[in-house]
């Protein structure tokens, strides 16, 4: 239950850097499996793919909840456009959740013009990407409505331990990107000896004991995946649950190591 009265699934798919045809392809198999999260973004360029996609299946509109973002730049310097474009070209009748894709130059009159369409119901719920405890500080005090959820990059070599309560204690929810550590890092991850010594004692996947572990810090996932097999596997975190020790384990992995720039 989000702080604006709307409720979003704990797990979804991310769509970052999938094609057209990729994502079309990978939310109609979420959909097929039962997920009903979708992040996309006008800098992935596959909005308009989510939006076919949804339109396409026999899921009703409201079971499903979709992010978006605005990106700084051109974006947050005409924001009324920006959102008018992320909702013609996703043509679902409203918006879940829209983001600011990271901080930047006019995200406040961004955020601000964001607000204007929740009150035109073409909006639900706010949030915002890449911000941390010092962007926060600056950032809330200036807008209106608190958001109802913050994204960051969040893996087991990147936890966010400080970070991720002080979301949580604003009210706020918090979401994962990266999941799996990121493009040039996943394999690394999935092959951690931690998480699979854990995962074979579950007999699940590392990929799965890193979805589950996020959850259980209330941390809402959304791994990427073209492959319809690794989302239907994504899907199925909640059939076994992680001990105290186990979750202290995947805890002692943390480096605070950085796979992207925001």
């Amino acid at each position: 239950m989000l702080n604006s009265g709307y409720e979003m699934p704990i797990m979804g798919l991310g769509t970052y850097s999938l094609s057209d045809e990729e994502c079309y392809n990978s939310v109609t198999a979420l959909l097929q499996n039962g997920g009903r999260l979708i992040d996309t973004a006008y800098m992935y360029g596959n909005e308009a793919a989510v939006g076919r996609a949804i339109r396409d299946s026999d899921v009703p509109r409201e079971e499903i909840f979709v992010i978006t973002k605005i990106y700084p730049g051109e974006q947050f310097a005409e924001p009324e456009k920006a959102i008018q474009d992320a909702l013609d070209k996703l043509d679902i009748g409203y918006i879940d959740m829209m983001l600011l894709h990271h901080p930047g130059e006019n995200d406040v009159k961004a955020y601000l013009a964001m607000e204007k369409f929740v009150e035109d119901g073409k909006i639900h719920s706010l949030g915002l990407s890449n911000f941390y405890v010092e962007e926060l500080e600056e950032f809330l005090p200036q807008v209106n409505i608190t958001p109802a959820l913050v994204q960051n990059e969040i893996h087991p070599y990147y936890q966010e331990q400080a970070v991720v309560p002080y979301i949580q204690n604003l009210g706020i929810v918090v979401q994962g990107w990266y999941p799996f550590g990121g493009r040039g890092h996943t394999s690394e991850m999935l092959g951690d000896e931690t998480l699979n010594e854990i995962a074979n004692a579950h007999k699940v996947t590392a990929a799965q004991v890193i979805l589950r572990w996020n959850l259980q810090r209330g941390v809402v996932v959304i791994p990427g995946s073209s492959n319809p097999d690794h989302i239907k596997e994504n899907l199925d975190i909640f059939g076994f649950e992680l001990s105290d020790s186990e979750m202290e384990k995947i805890a002692a992995l943390n480096r605070d190591e950085k796979h992207d720039w925001y």
